[in-house]
């Protein structure tokens, strides 16, 4: 049976013999100064482009219009670069195109015809090829991944550029194995990534990912997985499906990926395949009650019609993926339909039975078997759909490589051989334009031209390509155009367990990312991002409730002046100065008094007075504290409670004398009694100014923002710096006030006289317990209570020394005035010399 073709080439496979034989026309070959080689799928795993009524014709015979496409566009390109006055003026560039039938073994046998030394059949084994000159200048595909792996190994050994217009696996990026691969397609990780970036946008974190068996399929798989461990996605099922259907065990491996598919109750699949594994994957889906689903793919199968013929393939769900965006080549439209048109079947057919009979048998072995009727018409539809720009810009790459590396000019080119691997050079550095658009090989010799994203949108049974989105480093996506197949036509969810709500973060459960619990974040942290699986400190100067998703300023934390506690402190500080004023007026008006005198006289009334002070001072710990007002806090204290204690110590001192050291008396009176006493004060306060001066040399108190103590305030507190200057600021008084302890503690009064010895032991036995519990309680506490604590210890110290020492003799001026004589309150020193006299 003689069929004829419309289309300049006569294609067949005979599947009997070991390697496919090819049946090729002069259509498909043309000499050149330079000759490119074309590798193209024009056999296996084709489309069923018109009825066929005859029963005896085979898979291989129908012709791969994808493979008849890239073809056509090859020849279109070389034609049109033949035509052009200024790329290789001069010049003509040859083809000699061969089909792959997508079988490895198949398509290294014109490798090797490519590799054939310029004119001859054999392949130079040599140790320097530097002058070696094969039969062709460059390769210009295969399409698949796996058949460029295996030819590149080839061509990369005689450094020869083979350009590939499909194969995107990563593996080809290393230029190290493959120095002389390019391609003009972007490498799957260019397509992983935008795969990811479109889960990520829709919130799908628990999905199944099925690949065929084959590079393309297990590369593109492998990059999936590493990016969404990355990313927070988690692999719910992982699989691959067979590419070869005719085998045995075929159909239970889909069917059983299908089960797998749907023990997980995910609802996003990704699928990187080719047309007919995914066809079959999907027909299986079907059959077996899968239920709708998202379906992920890219380039290898959402353009097949392969894929979209399955029986009713609407109801599998929605069908969203990437396709490279490329650009439409001007004029290759025209040029196919006038082919078609110029040619008369019968007449070419004839031919081409007559070329074949031509053909060198012990090289390919040609043989024509039956040929498909293609027309224009089967053609047609898929002129725009199927990519002929990568395969365009392949031929250009090669053409602008070979205008550089001969020094061409926009009027001649020089007629100089040109090595294969001299072309390299040019296509690693320098861009070049392609019908007003730049392209340059990145260092992984690949373009990135960046991708589409579409939908299959039905239409009375017709599927229509419909662009939602666009990836070019960053993704966009048109989510209103898109009508997933929910009820409310949204996008529907896919996760391991439900979203943790604002507030909350994930706690991982044993090894599985999408495998948690909702845990709140706790005090201080807050809730940073929709999947973290841990909450973020907030920072120092801020503050956060339990599950809360911001950070709040937190508020200084001090004894503020309308407090409470504040106002009741500062009225217990008003009575006491009150009390102290009352007792220095009582005292003054009684000045000349006996009881007066025996307290000391005018010497009490300074005490006093420093009391009053040292009661004011309080005040100093109410309010914002700052690093001005924090030094004075302890210097007011310590000054002021040594001027008190500085005038009890002469009387203290003259007791002792009178009572305890009777026979000194008379020679050391005189230094602790009338004039002379004022200067034992004066000395007394002098060195405490001096060792105040030391303190705040040493280590003053300091202001301290305490962010740690309080939970959502942060606390100013006068901090000390130096506890050793603290304790000589302190030691001092302490000193004074033990020393007038010993003096007064053992004193004996006669019977119906004052002890005025007896005041002086209380008030210091009070400052002692007072500051035992102060100094426990001031070195740990980290609170507003600190000041508290402190302002309490002051009122404490003053009213202990007025009431034990004071009060009481207010009561007698006041109440018994009549025991304010001479004999009740007669000083020790005056009755001494009579004792002496004695």
């Amino acid at each position: 049976m003689q069929l004829g073709l419309g289309l300049g080439l006569c294609l067949g496979c005979a599947w009997a013999a070991p390697l496919s034989p090819w049946c090729l026309s002069a259509q498909l070959r043309r000499p050149g100064d330079f000759v490119l080689g074309g590798l193209f799928p024009f056999g296996k795993d084709t489309l069923n482009l018109a009825a066929r009524s005859e029963p005896t014709l085979l898979l291989c015979d129908r012709l791969f219009t994808d493979g008849l496409i890239w073809a056509l566009a090859m020849r279109f390109a070389i034609e049109q670069i033949n035509n052009s006055s200024w790329l290789l003026p001069g010049l003509t560039l040859g083809y000699d195109m061969r089909d792959t039938c997508f079988e490895p073994l198949v398509a290294l046998q014109p490798s090797l015809l490519f590799l054939t030394r310029n004119g001859t059949r054999a392949i130079g084994v040599l140790c320097d090829y530097s002058e070696y000159q094969p039969r062709v200048a460059a390769v210009i595909g295969p399409h698949k991944s796996d058949l460029c792996l295996l030819t590149a190994k080839l061509f990369s050994s005689f450094l020869i550029p083979q350009v590939s217009y499909g194969a995107s696996s990563e593996a080809l990026s290393n230029t190290e194995l493959y120095p002389s691969f390019y391609r003009t397609v972007p490498s799957d990780k260019n397509l992983v990534e935008a795969v990811v970036l479109l889960l990520n946008h829709f919130g799908w974190n628990w999905v199944a990912t099925v690949a065929s068996d084959d590079e393309y399929g297990r590369g593109a798989q492998a990059l999936f997985l590493s990016m969404a461990g990355t990313n927070s996605i988690c692999i719910a099922f992982e699989g691959l499906i067979p590419t070869e259907l005719a085998e045995p065990d075929a159909t239970k491996q889909l069917e059983n990926t299908i089960k797998l598919i749907n023990s997980t109750k995910v609802n996003v699949i990704v699928l990187f395949a080719h047309s007919v594994p995914a066809q079959a994957l999907l027909q299986h889906s079907l059959a077996m009650g899968l239920g709708k689903k998202v379906w992920l793919g890219s380039e290898a199968w959402l353009l097949s019609d392969i894929a979209t013929s399955v029986p009713n393939i609407q109801s599998v769900g929605t069908v969203l993926g990437f396709v490279m965006r490329t650009g439409t080549v001007p004029g290759f439209q025209e040029f196919v339909a006038e082919l078609f048109s110029s040619v008369a079947q019968e007449e070419f057919c004839r031919r081409s039975r007559e070329l074949s009979g031509l053909e060198d048998t012990e090289v390919l072995d040609a043989h024509c078997g039956q040929c498909g009727n293609v027309t224009l018409g089967d053609i047609w539809p898929m002129l725009g759909v199927t990519p002929v720009q990568p395969v365009h810009v392949a031929v250009y790459s090669v053409a602008h490589a070979l205008h550089r590396a001969l020094g061409c000019t926009s009027k001649e080119c020089p007629k100089t051989p040109v090595r294969s691997w001299q072309l390299l050079h040019f296509m690693n550095t320098l861009p070049f334009e392609v019908n007003g658009q730049s392209f340059r090989f990145d260092q992984s010799h690949g373009t990135n031209t960046g991708y589409k994203l579409i939908l299959w949108d039905w239409r009375d049974g017709t599927v229509t390509y419909l662009p939602v989105g666009d990836y070019d480093q960053s993704l966009y996506v048109r989510t209103s155009q898109i009508q997933f197949h929910t009820p409310d036509k949204k996008e529907p969810t896919s996760e391991c367990f439900r979203r943790c709500q604002p507030g909350q973060f994930r706690r991982i459960k044993g090894f599985n990312l999408c495998c948690y619990d909702c845990t709140d974040c706790s005090e201080n942290t807050f809730w940073s991002s929709t999947d973290s699986t841990s909450c973020s400190p907030c920072p120092q100067h801020q503050w956060a409730p339990t599950r809360s998703t911001r950070c709040h300023d937190r508020t200084e934390r001090f004894l503020s002046w309308d407090e409470p506690l504040a106002v009741a402190l500062l009225t217990l500080v008003a009575l006491t100065a009150a009390l102290s004023c009352g007792a220095a007026l009582l005292f003054l008006q009684h000045l000349q008094s006996p009881l007066v005198q025996l307290a000391g006289g005018a010497r009490s009334l300074l005490a006093l007075l420093w009391l009053l002070l040292q009661s004011l001072s309080c005040c100093l710990h109410v309010g914002r504290p700052s690093a001005a007002l924090c030094p004075l806090q302890q210097l007011c204290y310590a000054l002021c409670l040594n001027g008190c204690l500085s005038s009890l110590l002469p009387k203290a001192l003259e007791v002792t004398l009178v009572t305890e050291f009777p026979h000194c008396a008379p020679r050391l009176l005189r230094w602790v009694t009338h004039g002379r006493a004022w200067l034992v004060v004066a000395v007394s306060i002098l060195t405490q100014v001096l060792l105040c001066w030391c303190h705040l040399h040493l280590g003053p108190d300091y202001l301290v923002a305490d962010y740690e103590s309080l939970p959502r305030e942060v606390l100013l507190v006068c901090g000390t710096q130096s506890w050793a200057a603290f304790a000589l600021l302190h030691g001092y008084n302490s000193c004074l006030a033990f020393i007038c302890f010993l003096c007064t503690f053992m004193v004996q009064t006669p019977g119906r006289r004052y002890n005025v010895a007896r005041g002086i032991t209380f008030a210091t036995f009070i400052y002692f317990i007072i500051w035992i519990f102060f100094l426990v309680i001031f070195a740990t506490l980290r609170t507003v209570l600190r000041a508290v604590t402190q302002i309490c210890t002051i009122l404490a110290t003053t009213l202990g020394i007025l009431g034990s020492y004071f009060v009481p003799k207010c009561y007698i001026l006041v109440f018994r005035p009549d025991l304010n004589t001479r004999d009740y309150c007669q000083n020790l020193s005056d009755e001494q010399p009579e004792e002496d006299r004695q």
